[in-house]
């Protein structure tokens, strides 16, 4: 038998057929990714005459039109929304990052206070939940409700984006700390200047799950927000596209322009690529960082 044969099959080079299949279902994973995509966005660039032909979503161009943007600007609702969904977004990552970073590192240290009941109790949460009911009793006891706080609190940590920066801190050699306690440095000297610079691309990771978790959520604000106008986009976005609501914005209130304005399914069209457009615009900047910080984080510790 010779050397080459003992070899595992993934070990093998690919054969012009394997490469072949591989192509195909490359191109097909594209495809399901890009058509809708790509539907959504032309219905929402097109032009009244064109969404109405077509008797629903566009899949041939017919025209540019920014009409459906226009409208969904004019009024106060959706700008409103996104105001509110850009605010909870930033202010929800910062504070998640801060209090993530703050509990991993504690915990990476061995002989922190509580090291293992607290990593415990947070490894517990992987296994049960507190429930929307108790959730509730919490945030309203809090006083929360109608509060933007209400919308970030709940989900201020997550045990899974700790866990992983957690083992990337028990993956940095403990001779780095050590030299720097040497030289008079205390812990947070440690964490700010030598730790954090070396956890770039964890930290842009963990930062970018916990950003897509705020700008995605709507449910909080089911629960938490009685108030129509405290709605993020995405709730908006509910709304009006799944629940196929009217959407109240620029001209509609003026009964005499009802006959100008585009078709609602091209403002719905826009509203989801206004949702989508954050997501699409800060991804690249972290991509990079995307599989190098989780592969580690994950594998070390």
């Amino acid at each position: 038998m010779t050397t080459a044969s003992k070899r595992p099959a993934w070990q093998e080079p690919p054969t012009p057929v394997g490469l072949a299949a591989k192509g195909l279902v490359l191109t097909a994973i594209v495809a399901v990714v890009t058509v809708p995509l790509y539907v959504v966005v032309l219905t929402s660039l097109s032009p009244a005459e064109a969404v109405n032909r077509a008797g629903g979503l566009v899949t041939v161009p017919d025209g540019i039109s920014f009409a459906a943007y226009q409208e969904l600007f004019a009024g106060g609702v959706v700008t409103r929304s996104v105001l509110v969904s850009l605010g909870v977004t930033l202010t929800g990552t910062a504070l998640s990052l801060a209090v993530t970073i703050l509990a991993a590192y504690g915990l990476s240290r061995p002989g922190s206070l509580l090291h293992r009941p607290l990593l415990f109790l947070i490894l517990l949460t992987f296994l049960f939940g507190p429930g929307i009911i108790p959730s509730y009793l919490l945030v309203s006891s809090l006083g929360l409700i109608d509060s933007y706080w209400s919308l970030i609190l709940p989900t201020a940590i997550n045990a899974f984006n700790l866990v992983v920066m957690r083992a990337f801190f028990m993956g940095i050699p403990g001779e780095v700390s050590d030299s720097a306690r040497i030289d008079g440095a205390n812990d947070w000297q440690i964490l700010t200047r030598i730790v954090l610079p070396m956890s770039k691309g964890v930290t842009a990771v963990v930062g970018l799950f916990y950003a897509v978790g705020y700008w995605n959520a709507f449910f909080n604000a089911i629960l938490y927000l009685n108030d129509n106008t405290m709605w993020p986009l995405q709730l908006i976005l509910r709304q009006y596209v799944q629940q196929g609501q009217t959407l109240s914005v620029g001209s509609l209130a003026d009964p005499s322009q009802t006959s100008a304005l585009p078709p609602n399914l091209a403002i719905q069209m826009a509203i989801v690529v206004v949702a989508l457009v954050p997501v699409v615009l800060v991804y690249p900047l972290v991509q990079r960082h995307f599989t190098k910080g989780v592969v580690i984080g994950a594998v070390k510790g």
